[in-house]
């Protein structure tokens, strides 16, 4: 018996020795199951579970972009930014954390030091410059968003970060200063919500000068603190570029006085000054009236907020006459002295054609035509052109053409296709009527005449300026060629002569030769009613005559009291005279031109 238990007992071990080793295969597959999935999941992060886990733990921090400044050609800044910090908290975290661990260098070595909450609160305090109790009461409580300090400057919200204070973060913020007020408040514009462009240069200019805001990031724990010796990284913000203009400050705040007190004179709806360098084609000064402070746009109607220089256009009325004297002598179809005789009342094609005085039957030359604007006379000359030709000189001296400056709503005037004129307006075109055009249009045309025939592009915006300091040159269009040397030498002689000899002797200047048109139209009422409400005023001309540098031309719109008393001759030498002394123009040489008004 004992024998047969015995082979009984060694028949039992070899089963047992084989479920042992089954378990233990089972319990190796099994950490090999295991094991394989932390290796997909840790190491090859097959599905990106490591990934999204950082960038749960990631906190981002905006850096704002410092906004591109708005300087004139001087540097005098219009418009500049100024980068700002709000010091924020979480509460809820900083609250419950008794220390926290932040990165020091100690001998030159960086080390995870313990810190505590108190003396992070005093370095907090210290740094911001507040009392450790304000802190500290700022920091403690439930609140997950707490602005704890304002408007702080770069370098202080760089040492708060350092301090890797738990639950203490940092937002960037933009303050937009004008310095100087209203001074070509219009052209620069202002902001929307102190970020996006409004109006002015600040909205067509806004992709340059708001530049590409920079971030930091930190990795933060489960408890929301900040892991010392996780990522940190620092994207710089990319500041905007500087837009450098053909303003002359000083220039603009002249001109913008000159014509607020002419217009407050002459209690007209508004009034408008360009000032332009004919041989570069810069714009020094372009000024409105009612200007609006770019720091607090809504003082003024939103009308105001523009640059009418550029946006209304109206009828140019006798300033147009230029076009037609210069069309007639390229055209060989008349010349300076060439004699017309003029009867009291012109008609033509069934139209009636009178002039501002009253005269007989009257011999004058094209000269005294226009020196003493009448429309009679420049019909005789200009019906010498066919209704294609009149169409093509308004066209070919940019009239229907925006000058394109760089601001926002700039008109292209009206100017009506040739087939298209009835029968009295193909004849009022010639004395700025039935066309319509802006300042700045009428202001280009004679430039082009004082240039010698060339017309320029109009300038306003010089040059960008980098963060680093270079400069890139904005071209402008290459100048085009309107009318030959000889033509534009005998219409300036025209225009001198209407100073020394015609009607607009109230140009003139001292020590300088002014050439000059006046021109008066009437404005259509704003509502829409047939008729028309009031006039536009406006006086342009060059100096000096000798070697012409300067435009400038002055307009009021609807200025009260009769027509014919109303003038804008004080204001253009006032501003003319101010232009030619801040650039040193010396006095001019020479004889001033001066063509006989009447033929014998």
């Amino acid at each position: 018996m004992i024998v047969a238990q015995g082979k009984a007992s060694r028949q039992k071990v070899p089963n047992a020795t084989k479920r042992l080793r089954l378990g233990l295969g089972v319990m190796l597959a099994l950490l090999l199951v295991v094991g394989g999935k932390l290796f997909l999941v840790q190491g090859l992060d097959v599905g990106g579970l490591a990934e999204a886990a950082l960038s749960n733990r990631l906190r981002p921090t905006v850096l704002p972009a410092e906004r591109g400044s708005i300087v004139d050609a001087n540097g005098t800044v219009l418009a500049n930014s100024v980068i700002r910090y709000n010091i924020t908290v979480d509460q809820a975290v900083n609250t419950k954390t008794e220390s926290f661990k932040r990165l020091e260098t100690v001998n030159g070595e960086e080390e995870l030091v313990t810190v505590s909450r108190d003396q992070g609160i005093a370095e907090l305090a210290g740094v911001l410059g507040m009392r450790v109790e304000d802190v500290r009461n700022s920091v403690t409580g439930k609140k997950t968003y707490y602005i704890v300090a304002k408007d702080l400057k770069p370098d202080v919200e760089d040492r708060v970060s350092k301090l890797q204070i738990p639950g203490i973060f940092s937002e960037g913020t933009s303050k937009r200063v004008y310095p100087n007020g209203s001074v070509a408040g219009g052209i620069v514009g202002f902001l929307e919500n102190g970020d996006t462009g409004q109006a002015g240069l600040e909205q067509t200019q806004d992709a340059i000068l708001r530049g590409t805001p920079g971030k930091r990031l930190f990795e933060i724990g489960a408890d929301g603190l900040r892991i010392p010796v996780g990522v940190d990284q620092l994207t710089p913000a990319q500041d905007g570029k500087d837009v450098k203009l053909t303003l002359n400050s000083d220039l603009q705040y002249f001109a913008q006085q000159a014509i607020q007190s002419q217009t407050d004179k002459l209690s007209a709806e508004w009034g408008t000054i360009i000032v332009s360098d004919i041989k570069t084609g810069n714009i020094l000064a372009m000024a409105d009236t009612d200007a609006p402070d770019p720091n607090d746009p809504g003082k003024v109607a939103a009308e105001d907020r523009g640059v009418r220089a550029v946006t209304a256009a109206y009828e140019p009325g006798s300033v147009e006459k230029m076009i037609t004297a210069a069309a007639v002598i390229e055209e060989g179809k008349a010349k300076p002295l060439d004699t017309f005789v003029i009867p009291p009342s012109y008609v033509v094609d069934g139209q009636q054609f009178d002039d501002s005085f009253s005269h007989g039957t009257e011999k004058r030359t094209l000269a005294g035509i226009l020196g003493w604007s009448m429309n009679t006379g420049t019909v005789m000359a200009g019906q010498r052109l066919t209704k294609e030709q009149r169409h093509d000189w308004l066209q070919k001296f940019g009239i229907g053409e925006a000058p394109e400056i760089g601001l926002p709503a700039e008109a292209k005037g009206i100017l009506t296709p040739a087939d298209q004129w009835d029968g009295r307006q193909q004849y009022t075109v010639l004395f700025g009527q039935g066309v319509s055009q802006s300042t700045l249009q009428t202001v280009r045309a004679y430039q082009s005449i004082a240039n010698g025939g060339m017309m320029l592009q109009p300038r306003l915006i010089d040059s960008y300026i980098n963060p680093d300091g270079t400069e890139e040159k904005v071209p402008a269009k290459p100048a085009r060629k309107v009318v030959s040397k000889e033509t534009a030498k005998q219409v300036r002689d025209i225009l001198e002569s209407a100073v020394t000899e015609g009607q607009i002797k109230e140009a003139a200047i001292d020590g300088y030769r002014v050439g000059a048109k006046t021109g008066t139209s009437q404005s259509p009422c704003d509502d829409g009613t047939a008729g028309f409400c009031g006039y536009t005023a406006s006086m342009v001309g060059m100096a000096p005559m000798d070697d012409p540098r300067f435009i400038v031309e002055v307009v009021l719109q609807r200025p009260k009291g009769s027509i014919y008393g109303i003038t804008n001759g004080p204001v253009f030498r006032s501003v003319m005279s101010q232009a030619l002394r801040t650039y040193n123009v010396p006095p001019s040489k020479g004889q001033p031109a001066r063509l006989p008004q009447f033929a014998k």
